[in-house]
């Protein structure tokens, strides 16, 4: 082989090396953008769950404060109504002493063989 044949071809050889070289890095550079743009996507995704799981909890908070409220208040009912119910028998026991038709031992004995606590009925 000539020397001009051998410097042709060691040129296209460099040639060949170089553009496969480019090719290469084209080749990284789009991948390393897809992987860039992947996680955008991702970031984004994953801000829209954060947001989403805090409106969750925020709605989950407020629901808790509200059933909390509602069983105070059901307390409250129930405690008031307790109250009117003790209220009442001390009323009807204040009639029964003062009505002279009502025999006071004779309620206190019934309220005993029914169970209850003659002082309550």
């Amino acid at each position: 082989m000539s020397t001009t044949a051998i410097i042709i071809i060691v040129i296209a050889i460099i040639v060949i090396v170089v553009i496969a070289a480019a090719v290469a890095r084209r080749a990284q550079a789009r991948r390393i953008e897809q992987q860039r743009v992947q996680a955008s996507e991702h970031r984004r995704e994953a801000e829209a769950q954060a947001l989403t799981a805090e409106r969750e909890r925020a709605a989950a908070e407020e629901q808790a404060a509200h059933a909390k409220q509602q069983h105070l208040a059901a307390q409250e009912r129930h405690a008031d109504a307790e109250q009117q119910r003790e209220q009442a028998e001390a009323l009807k026991r204040r009639a029964d002493e003062l009505d002279p038709d009502v025999d006071a031992d004779a309620a206190e004995r019934d309220a005993a063989e029914r169970g209850q606590d003659p002082t309550r009925r």
